[in-house]
């Protein structure tokens, strides 16, 4: 039996349903990361799991035991907000104690519980200051420190670090990364942060208008993605379109219909799943995009890939060492294609460039059309 599970869960707002039959295993220890669009029912999840929400049908059972008709402060979890939440009248000590004063915990072990947590997370020294005197980050280590020295049976965090700076954010991922390999406490965790997803997760849940698209570990999800919404969440894939010609080659097309590639000749595996359908879609991910400024055909270079064809490129995103580039059709065009690969300044593209764009089909990954299913 999983530690946390979920059966057949709704919960409606008058006549929007935000969950739709949410089924779900969370084993004890797991650090479960629950990510997609805003309004596909991440948050709406976690509430109806803390009791701050009660489910339209189904049951939540923890350790075994249903906690639905369970008040909030008896289901013995606890929540780490994206706004911390803290007391600002109260000191570090207090904020962090303020959960087992109420439980009227014994005030020795209150004590020696705040100050052995706040040692953990480097608040040893700050237990006397207020949140006003605090920077974000200190602020998110005491919400979290307010959490774990209830020692709960579930910790759920809501974007906890959404409102921290890009250099502070991931010093904090790291944080709870080692926080949770020292603890070992089962841990749900709400996002829409692709890098807070493969990097702090045991086990993704890809939520689509409030039912599960995927459920998996960051790998699989990456690799092998169930559908076209969570590749191009999880992996930020491009989507194009092989149509079958009569003469047994295909048309490529981009996702607006634009042609791309007039008569391609494409591998076996792929012609095969062509004879049961007119058209499948391609899915290719940024980083297997090539891109380089030799016009297609130049019989001194060789072929760029499996699959080449000439576009522009419209725009280029710097991310340090690595750069996103845009590319599009024609001039004038929206982008259509965009790949990711590391920048080199004494040669890097022009914008407006015409430029070689390919790929392999080894690293192509193939979707029907209809269901958007992975074939």
């Amino acid at each position: 039996m999983a530690y946390l599970e979920l059966n057949d869960l709704t919960m409606s707002f008058g006549e929007t349903q935000v969950l739709k039959g949410i089924d779900l295993a969370i084993d004890e220890g797991e650090f479960v990361v629950f990510v997609g669009a805003s309004g596909s029912g991440k948050s709406t999840l976690l509430r109806c799991i803390s009791g701050l929400e009660t489910p339209t049908s189904g049951d939540i059972t923890l350790n075994g035991e249903s906690i639905l008709n369970r008040d909030p402060k008896d289901r013995d979890v606890a929540m780490v907000f994206q706004n911390y939440a803290l007391y600002p009248h109260m000191n570090v000590y207090d904020n962090m104690a303020f959960g087992l004063k109420m439980r009227k915990v014994p005030k020795a072990e209150i004590t020696q519980k705040v100050t052995d947590v706040a040692k953990l997370l480097g608040l040893d020294a700050l237990l006397t200051r207020k949140p006003g005197q605090l920077s974000g980050g200190q602020c998110q280590r005491v919400a979290l420190g307010r959490a774990i020295v209830r020692n709960p049976k579930l910790f759920m965090m809501d974007e906890p670090l959404s409102n921290l700076d890009t250099q502070l954010r991931q010093h904090m991922r790291q944080e709870l990364k080692q926080l949770h390999l020292q603890l070992g406490a089962t841990t749900l965790y709400v996002t829409h942060d692709q890098t807070e997803t493969l990097t702090l997760a045991d086990k993704v849940v890809v939520l689509d208008q409030g039912r599960i698209s995927q459920c998996a570990d960051p790998t699989t999800l990456y690799h092998e993605p169930a559908n076209t919404f969570v590749a191009a969440f999880i992996a930020q894939m491009n989507f194009l379109t092989l149509i079958k010609n009569p003469d047994n080659m295909a048309q490529l097309q981009d996702s607006k219909g634009v042609v791309l590639i007039d008569s391609l000749r494409t591998p076996k595996e792929i012609s095969v799943l062509l004879e049961g359908s007119d058209r499948i879609t391609l899915g290719v991910r940024p980083e297997h995009v090539e891109v380089r400024s030799t016009i297609v055909g130049n019989p001194t270079t060789g072929l760029l890939a499996d699959v080449e064809m000439p576009m522009i490129l419209t725009q280029r995103e710097l991310h340090g060492a690595q750069q996103t580039l845009r590319l599009a059709s024609e001039e004038g065009k929206p982008f259509t294609l965009v790949a990711s690969q590391p920048f080199e300044s004494k040669s890097a593209i022009a914008v407006n460039e015409r430029v070689s764009v390919g790929f392999n089909w080894t690293d192509i990954q193939c979707f029907d059309p209809e269901t958007t299913k992975r074939l």
